[in-house]
This record gives structure tokens, sequence and C-alpha cells, in this order.
């Protein structure tokens, strides 16, 4: 991906000092809020998970609380002294993408508050917490989800060999408020509020979904033509199992919200497609996991090392873990609850790596960094033997 110098200052905009590490504060941040969230969330879906870790979730969900909230300050600080950057990064080919990761993650912390953090807010506050967040998430998600594809058509003059997975970020922002909706819909009056906002997320669920396959065919066609994607960008694969594990997170969720809401016939069509839709998108996650993970230890061998897409790996494959959790509540299937289990061990030391990353960049002044331009298409690493065959 290429990069735009940012925008100069609107006329009468504040110019005074901007420490450097908040210039560099880039949207991309809010991953890491995502990802500390969904330890959480995805803890609290697992089959069976013992109480003695509820007070552990909670914590991790107070703790991407807590994120959240400094991050958001930080960001206005920086727009109130340096306008120029943060203007610029809507600009930007690199950063306008992540906008997607705000709305997400205000959606990630209101989600946890109904699960992880349910326990340290109590109902009330929770309902409140998440009705906030869930309403600025959708509406910050909806404005990326249309903002961002429009400034690519119109101001970034991207190529098809620069698609990649982060062109999905904010396509996926509706689908995580169609898995979070359905939580506040039992605290709605019974009738139209219920069927409204359950019907709503049906149809974030669509919009979401169908944006997906229309920008899917494009990253992965980018990867069978160019080659694999630069070594820093590696993580970033993981990315596309976001919408395959939060829409199957999605349906069961809204399936598991219908009974009240809707009329019986399309509580119970609901219902059955839950499993349906869920059974083979999770099946393809498997494989998306696999061939994302091929890359990166390729990626790893050829010396890539930590940056900040390492947080790539942590809240998609946290939505495979609510996914399976939410298959395994629909089927019955013990199946479902191992592979829960075991992509919930990936999720922990994903977590891990990529937050002790994070430490020792911010400790040493590695970070923040900005986001670096990255190339359009990595070196050739195919050669031809004697017979023409590309080996």
């Amino acid at each position: 991906m290429v990069t735009v110098a940012p925008a100069p200052s609107a006329p009468g905009a504040p110019t005074g000092p901007c420490p450097a590490r908040l210039q560099h504060l880039g949207p991309n941040w809010y991953a890491s809020v995502m990802g500390t969230a969904v330890i959480g969330s995805a803890g609290a879906a697992l089959p069976g998970h013992p109480e003695g870790l509820r007070t552990l979730l909670a914590g991790f969900w107070a703790l991407s609380l807590v994120a959240l909230v400094t991050l958001l300050a930080a960001r206005a600080l920086r727009r109130a002294r340096h306008r120029d950057w943060a203007r610029g990064d809507l600009l930007d080919p690199a950063a306008a993408p992540f906008y997607g990761c705000l709305a997400m993650a205000l959606l990630a912390v209101g989600g946890g508050a109904m699960t992880a953090g349910r326990p340290l807010l109590g109902t009330a506050a929770a309902v409140v917490l998440d009705a906030v967040l869930f309403t600025a998430g959708t509406v910050v998600g909806l404005a990326a989800a249309v903002a961002v594809p429009y400034l690519m058509a119109v101001r970034h003059r991207v190529e098809p060999s620069q698609a990649g997975p982060v062109w999905l970020l904010p396509l996926v922002a509706p689908m995580v408020s169609a898995a979070v909706g359905p939580l506040l819909v039992p605290h709605l009056p019974p009738g139209q509020p219920r069927a409204t906002l359950l019907l709503a997320c049906l149809a974030l669920f669509g919009l979401s979904l169908f944006a997906t396959l229309l920008m899917l065919p494009l990253v992965f066609a980018r990867l069978v033509a160019s080659g694999p994607p630069p070594l820093a960008l590696a993580p970033t694969l993981f990315l596309v199992l976001g919408p395959l594990g939060q829409s199957t997170t999605a349906v069961a969720l809204i399936a598991e919200a219908a009974p009240g809401a809707v009329p019986a016939p399309y509580a119970r069509g609901l219902e059955v497609f839950a499993v349906l839709y869920g059974v083979p998108v999770m099946g393809f996650a498997l494989l998306w996991l696999a061939f994302a993970t091929a890359h990166v230890v390729r990626a790893r061998r050829h010396g890539m090392g930590f940056s900040m897409t390492w947080w790539a790996f942590t809240f998609p494959v946290g939505t495979c873990v609510t996914g399976a959790a939410a298959l395994a509540r629909h089927t019955g299937l013990t199946a479902y609850g191992a592979l829960a289990a075991g992509l919930y061990a990936v999720l922990a030391a994903a977590w891990l790596a990529a937050a002790s990353g994070t430490v020792r960049g911010l400790l040493s002044g590695a970070l923040p960094a900005g986001l670096r331009p990255a190339p359009a298409a990595p070196a050739p690493v195919t050669g031809r033997t004697r017979s023409g065959a590309v080996r």
C-alpha cells in the first residue's frame, strides 16, 4: 500500500506543539482494544467455562475499557493540537481503513460489558454502557463502511495489486454491530422495539456480508497473482477470519434473541439458518486459518519481526471462538466446544505475544510509529526450471 501526505491544516486550526508519539497514534491502535476485549467476551462464551475464570475475564474487559478511554482521549488531544495529522488519516490509504477499528473497539467493549463485564457492573449499568457504545459504534461503522470505499475510489488512487485484508476492516464493522445488538434485544420493551432492533441486526449482517463478498476476491486474487504480502503485513491475513467468525456469531445470537421478538415461524427459521450458515462458514474459516498460518510461518522464517500488525492475530481468532461456541450451543456437538476451547488457547497465546511486543515498544520508545508505506508487490520469489516450469 502507498500513502498520501497529510492535507494542510485548515485555516485557523490549532498548530500548537503535539508530542511526536501522539502524532503517530493512528486509528490502527484501536486493534489493541479489540484484541483485549475479545479475551473476555470469547472466554465468557466458552461452553462450561469455570466460574473461577469470571474474575479474570472481567479484568480483561476492564483493561479494554481503560485502553479505549485512554486512546479516545489521546486521539482527541492529537486532533485538537494537530488537526492536519488527524485529517490526513482519512486521506492516507494505509490509515483510512483502520477507522473500522474505531467502530469495532467501541462495539467490542460495549458487547463485552454484557458478557465478561457484567459481574463488575451489574446488569443495569452493563445495559446502559452497551447501549451507548453500540449506538456510537454502529454509527461510526456505517460511516466508515461508506466513506472509506468512497475515498478509495475518488482520492486514494489505489491499484488492484495493492489489495490487502486491511481493506476489509471498514466493511466488517457492521457485522460486529450485528453480533452485539442481539444482546440488547431482551432489554427492550416487547413488540416493535425488539423486532426493530433484531431485524436491524439482520440487515447489518447482510450489509457486511455482501460487502465482504465483493472485497474478498480482490484480496485473494492479489495473493495468487502477486505472491505473498510484505513480511510485516503477513499477520493481516488473519483479518479475513473476522467476517467469517463474526457472521457465524451474529446469526446465532440473532436466532437466540428471536423468540419473543418476531413471530414463531421466523424465529424457528432463524434457528435453522444459524446452523445451515454457520457450519460451512466455520469450515472455510478453518481452511483460511491454516492458509494464513502457513504464510505467517513463512514470513517468520524470512525475518518478520514484531509490529502492530500482530494484533491481527487476536480479534479475528476471537470471533472464531465465539462462532464455534455458538455452534456448540445450537448443534449440541461437543466437537464444536472442543474447537472453541482450542481456538481460545490460540487466542490467549496471540494476545500475550501482541501485548508483550506492544509494551516493549512503548517502553523503548519505538511505538507509537507511523504507518509505513508497503510495496505494492513483493520481490519475486519464483524461479523457472530448464523445462520452463515455475518453482
